[in-house]
């Protein structure tokens, strides 16, 4: 969380640009940032199954939310639905995977 929100943090006139990959690159690391986020919540939360992955995605949404709306307040930054269904699609995704292939009495 605070790296995302350490990222989130940055002016646009600050932000590297990726050239050709620049969307993929950033929107790749929304997807991969907010599923590794869920999988902690998952570790963080227990092994109640169902309710535990329902739980860990939700919460990824509302903190992907949450950091769109601090972007609002970053000099050249916006908020954007679209990042928060990026972010909850890589949540979902992850954890899906996760759940997949993974027992998760371990977990």
């Amino acid at each position: 969380m605070v790296v995302i929100f350490a990222f989130s943090s940055i002016p646009s006139n600050s932000m590297p640009s990726f050239d050709i990959w620049d969307t993929l690159i950033k929107k790749g690391g929304h997807f991969i940032g907010y599923g590794l986020l869920a999988i902690s919540y998952l570790f963080w939360i227990g092994k109640n199954v169902c309710r535990s992955v329902v739980i860990a995605l939700l919460l990824a949404i509302v903190y992907a939310a949450s950091d769109e709306i601090h972007q609002t307040l970053v000099s050249g930054r916006n908020g954007s639905i679209l990042d928060v269904l990026i972010d909850g699609g890589g949540a979902l995704t992850a954890l899906w995977i996760f759940s997949k292939t993974r027992l998760f009495g371990e977990a």
